[in-house]
């Protein structure tokens, strides 16, 4: 009888450590998701926030360039 009580707690050991495992491999699989989602958003903000830098040095190179132009030409 008691090697029975002792398989018996054993086999219960073994099934709450395999299943505290799975959930910790669930867990890692949550996070490593949500680090690569939160670095594509990352990503995608720094692609958008240098577009717009990109449009606005243009803008304003092509503003100069025209004040630029209107200056020598008042010279003349």
């Amino acid at each position: 009888m008691k090697k029975v009580i002792l398989s018996f707690a054993a086999l219960s050991l073994v099934f709450s450590i395999y299943s505290c495992r799975e959930t910790t491999e669930e867990k890692t699989e949550e996070a490593v998701e949500a680090v690569g989602e939160d670095m594509e958003r990352n990503v995608e903000e720094a692609a958008q926030e240098t577009e717009e830098a990109v449009e606005n040095a243009e803008a304003e190179m092509e503003e100069e360039v025209h004040e630029e132009m209107h200056e020598t030409d008042d010279m003349q």
